[in-house]
């Protein structure tokens, strides 16, 4: 475990420092864009494309790509699939938030089936995030 965290915290320093985009990722988000997945969808086109602060799809944080980013408030809204709780999606989805956090971006998951049964209150909690989030900063 030691290794692995000297690794991920000598990465944290270079990621802040870099900050480039892994070849390609500008055409991956751009293809994820056009091919969202249903409950991407429903959260966009029912919330998250009129709010009143901008948000973005599939923004390109250094070699990952966000779902959706609130630059305002630091947010990154994460929708989640059945493969983000597999050992190695958690592991993944662990080692992905530690490193966008390390550029003071806070990450918020929401599961699809909380899309899907529970829109009303998925659109409460990331309003009163981004609300959070911006008297933070």
């Amino acid at each position: 475990m030691q290794e692995t965290t000297n690794k991920l915290c000598n990465e944290k320093e270079v990621f802040m420092i870099v900050r480039k985009h892994k070849k390609g990722s500008t055409e991956k988000a751009k293809e994820l864009r056009k091919s969202m997945t249903s409950q991407e969808i429903k959260l966009w086109d029912g919330f998250l494309k009129n709010y009143p602060i901008r948000i973005l799809r599939q923004k390109v944080i250094n070699y990952y790509i966000l779902d959706f980013y609130c630059r305002q408030a630091n947010l990154a809204i994460d929708i989640d699939g059945n493969q983000h709780y597999t050992k190695d999606g958690l592991e993944y989805d662990k080692e992905r938030d530690y490193l966008i956090e390390a550029y003071g971006i806070k990450t918020i998951r929401i599961k699809n089936k909380e899309v899907d049964e529970d829109f009303k209150n998925v659109c409460k909690k990331i309003d009163a995030e981004i609300i959070k989030q911006i008297a933070k900063n």
